[in-house]
């Protein structure tokens, strides 16, 4: 087992189909990249309730990374989406500095987590 996932679990999860698993395992890959993308967007440019979007685009990253056993993945997105969620209650929709700078933490905390399951994904050939 390796920090990022639990082949062996996510293995049990498909049925143990090993082709439908990098299957998934590519596709969240996408999906997290696409998420990421609209988190950062909304860093730089925090617009119409930006901590409920962060809030909502970790809560995807959470779900997928969950249902393929990657925990370090679903544990930062995890903790982004509470942070942000915390934010968006606190703050009532007005800048919190303080607030803001925790989510942007998180952030970078989940940064490295894709960065780590991008280089696993290469080191098993997906």
């Amino acid at each position: 087992m390796s920090d990022v996932i639990d082949w062996d679990e996510a293995m049990q999860q498909c049925g143990d189909d090993e082709e439908f698993l990098r299957e998934l395992l590519d596709d969240l890959r996408s999906e997290t990249d696409t998420q990421m993308a609209k988190i950062q967007e909304t860093i730089r440019n925090p617009v119409d309730s930006p901590f409920v979007q962060i809030m909502r685009a970790a809560h995807v990253i959470k779900g997928a990374a969950s249902n393929l056993m990657c925990a370090q993945l679903r544990q930062c997105a995890m903790q982004l989406e509470t942070a942000a969620s915390s934010a968006a209650n606190e703050t009532d929709g007005q800048s919190d500095k303080e607030a803001l700078q925790e989510v942007k933490d998180k952030y970078e905390e989940l940064k490295v987590a894709v960065k780590k399951y991008h280089e696993y994904l290469e080191s098993v050939d997906i």
